[in-house]
């Protein structure tokens, strides 16, 4: 009995279609539970803090609020009285973070600062901090019994000062005698 090659085709294809539906079940975005892929970390935007706002005023002019705040994300032609600040943070290992400020000026200078309640640099430092807490470490002291049971100091034997220190060598040196 011969098999034709198009019926061979069509029994491998449905053949690659079972076997491709049963890894449609699986996670794909991890192997065997211990391998992760690599994500990208996303940082767009200023990072303000609450130490920088502290420091703008009302009456400010536009280039006293740039020097505080850093150059605005967004600073619509259309707008020219309002400058935007836009930061945006996703880190692997961290919750995504996004916040929004406006700055609004009146001719050269800002009269108004729309802003949610920023965290401080610490608070902000903590937030997208990733690294495992460390062990703690064991205490590197003796108990008394333990020092009493090391060698005095004046045991050791000094070594000779004629001594050879290092190994023999057992190859011809290098630059002729």
């Amino acid at each position: 009995m011969f098999v034709t090659a198009s019926r061979f085709n069509r029994c491998a294809a449905l053949s690659c279609i079972v076997l491709l539906s049963a890894c449609a079940g699986q996670r794909t975005d991890a192997l065997i539970g211990t391998v992760t892929p690599y994500k990208v970390e996303v940082v767009q935007g200023n990072v303000l803090t609450r130490e920088q706002l502290e420091q703008v005023s009302v009456g400010m002019t536009r280039a006293e609020v740039r020097d505080v705040l850093g150059s605005p994300m967004v600073e619509d032609i259309f707008h020219a009285d309002r400058w935007d600040y836009v930061f945006t943070i996703r880190r692997s290992g961290a919750a995504p973070q996004q916040r929004n400020v406006v700055v609004t000026f009146k001719g050269e200078r800002m009269v108004r600062i729309d802003a949610p309640e920023l965290p401080s640099e610490q608070d902000f430092v903590a937030s997208i901090d990733t690294a495992k807490p460390v062990k703690k470490a064991p205490t590197l002291s003796l108990t008394p019994a333990q020092v009493k049971a090391l060698p005095s100091p004046g045991a050791q034997q000094q070594a000779s000062p004629t001594a050879p220190v290092g190994p023999a060598r057992a190859y011809p040196p290098l630059e002729p005698r």
